[in-house]
């Protein structure tokens, strides 16, 4: 167990739950993260003085953008483009004239320093944002948040390196963290994160996980019961925190720590053998990416075949809608990189929702996550989804392309999109543009409406991919970025399971392919039940590869078929989840 320390509890033992969004068992002392701002200087400049400190100002947001850049790059490369697209949304930011200009004119006005100015007129576009009753908007604050502390540490020379001091070998606690916080702490070398909002789809989380750094989220008080320095033990997978852990807690995590470096071991030692399980069975795993930059992690998980590649990273990273020739050279990087064996499913372009472009065409809305996005953007603006859909046909001469619509809630959507998509390939053979003519064309089932009436989608289409975080907010009606409800957004929820079941159903009888991607697919415990339920394909980000491999490597069909029959029966998530994970660790007590 990581920051073993053998200092004698005098206190008493304080448990809190949360939510497990970044495995491993830590041990460590508290570093409480509290307000950022609270010794920002204020003084009056002298009249000669005053250009002098404006352009103080822009150097520092000169810098900050500097920074940003190189935090997209490095996470782009890292984690991917679609996740990395928030450092995009933070130099939109800086790129706000009204900002910047306002921030001119205080500190000649008032004739006090940058960091006073900037503050004061960052500070009302928080509060204005805060106040609108608007997701999406209210969603923009962290990012303001973010760049605005950024530039104020940039014009102040406080940095989170020079608390690396402080912070080295401690367990982080704060209210909240933004993106770049959390992979600042990962060069502070802190043990781990402990935050009172959030969730497992967090930015926070999702960096927290790609860094390897245990994190525990939306554990609502955790800095009010948390104290400096105190004594603590966090379970990153069961979102578990002890404050002054026992000694009988301590021995008992040192066990689990232990067992879990055998399995650890054991799962190393597995690594390239064939994906069959026990009694014959072949499976098949494939990855999740947002760009060519992703490839390099496939290779270290074993993995050749692309089951989502989320085509809307170059919409994202240049905040405009490229055109076909920039879009083919985007997709192809990729397919061409894959063996020419191997599936390269592309979605086609999913925004809206909490992916939005700055323009005319996508104006905010009250309901995002429910409103004009993915493919009923693309059918209302006709032209841009042609121009994808021909950068896309363009990439399958070496027949390893599919094309997926995201979002599809009725057949009448699906076969219009389909009447597009022949028209993009019309327009290809006018210009005697090579492309597969039998290319295969998936829907993606990822809300309720789309699971009623999968069995009449099959008879249209040659795949489906179930995307399992949407179909999980929406079959239970919980914003997944919401930290009030986000107790509520269950992924054992038995609607959401035989959802799922009966989705793969559907497939199997017009006997087409079904794979599920999303945080389902890629979670460990849940992977025997989707293969029980007889999904083809699990696709994932490819962090828990091995361990997936691992469990369906060492179980039967028969078994995990019987399991999903057991399951698909229950109605109480928590003995759904007590179910699955005692057939996991039954494996590896194997």
């Amino acid at each position: 167990m990581s920051g073993e320390q053998t200092t004698q509890n005098q206190r008493p033992e304080i448990c809190l739950h949360g939510i497990g969004a970044s495995p491993g068992i830590v041990r460590g002392k508290a570093f409480v993260f509290l307000a950022r701002k609270s010794d920002l200087p204020c003084f009056k400049i002298r009249p000669e003085r005053i250009e002098t400190e404006v352009r103080r100002f822009h150097a520092a947001v000169a810098q900050t953008r500097r920074q940003i850049q190189a935090l997209g790059d490095e996470m782009r490369s890292r984690v991917g483009a679609l996740e990395a697209s928030i450092f995009d949304a933070h130099l939109l930011v800086l790129d706000d004239p009204a900002v910047i200009n306002k921030t001119d004119e205080a500190i000649r006005n008032s004739r006090l320093n940058a960091e006073h100015c900037f503050n004061s007129v960052a500070g009302k576009y928080i509060d204005f944002f805060s106040s609108l009753d608007d997701s999406f908007l209210k969603e923009r604050v962290t990012d303001i948040r973010d760049v605005t502390e950024r530039i104020l540490r940039n014009l102040t020379g406080k940095t989170l390196d020079q608390a690396s001091e402080y912070l080295q070998d401690h367990i982080v606690v704060s209210e909240n963290l933004t993106p770049s916080e959390t992979i600042g702490f990962e060069k502070c070398q802190v043990r781990a994160i402990l935050t009172d909002t959030g969730n497992h789809t967090s930015h926070a989380a999702i960096f927290a996980r790609t860094l390897g750094i245990p994190a525990v989220v939306g554990l609502r008080n955790a800095t009010l019961k948390i104290a400096q320095e105190d004594d603590l033990l966090i379970d990153g997978s069961q979102g578990i925190v002890y404050i002054n852990p026992s000694e009988k807690t301590i021995e008992v995590y040192e066990k689990i720590a232990s067992r879990q470096s055998e399995i650890d071991m054991r799962i190393a030692a597995d690594a390239g053998k064939d994906d069959v399980t026990l009694d014959g069975h072949r499976f098949y795993l494939e990855a999740n990416i947002s760009g060519k930059e992703n490839l390099e992690s496939l290779d270290k998980a074993k993995i050749t075949a692309v089951g989502l590649f989320r085509s809307e990273g170059i919409f994202m990273r240049t905040n405009s809608f490229p055109d076909e020739e920039a879009q083919f050279k985007e997709y192809s990087a990729v397919t061409e990189a894959i063996p020419s064996n191997s599936n390269c499913v592309i979605r086609t372009l999913d925004i809206g929702g909490d992916k939005h472009i700055s323009s005319s065409l996508m104006p905010p809305e009250t309901n995002p996550f429910m409103g004009f996005r993915a493919i009923r953007f693309c059918l209302e603006f006709k032209d841009i989804f042609k121009e994808q859909l021909r950068a896309i046909l363009r990439t399958s001469t070496r027949k390893n392309v599919r094309i997926m619509f995201p979002m599809i809630s009725s057949l009448r959507e699906l076969l219009a999109a389909k009447e597009v998509l022949e028209e993009a390939k019309s327009d290809l053979r006018s210009r005697d543009v090579p492309f597969d003519e039998n290319i295969s064309v998936g829907a993606m089932i990822e809300l309720p409406a789309a699971v009623a009436i999968s069995d009449d989608l099959a008879k249209h289409v040659d795949f489906f991919s179930i995307g399992t975080n949407d179909l999980t907010q929406y079959m239970l009606a919980v914003d997944r970025g919401n930290s009030k409800i986000s107790y509520l957004y269950d992924s054992f929820h038995p609607a959401v399971l035989r959802a799922i079941a009966k989705t793969i159903n559907s497939a199997h009888e017009a006997k087409i392919w079904c794979a599920v991607c999303g945080e389902m697919a890629g979670t460990a415990v849940f992977a025997p039940f989707l293969i029980g339920c007889g999904a083809d394909a699990l696709s994932m980000s490819v962090l828990n590869a091995s361990l997936i491999r691992y469990n369906l490597r060492h179980s039967k069909l028969t078994d995990m078929q019987a399991l999903a029959h057991e399951v698909l029966q229950e109605g109480d998530p928590r003995r759904i989840q007590e179910r699955l994970e005692h057939f996991c660790k039954n494996i590896m007590n194997a």
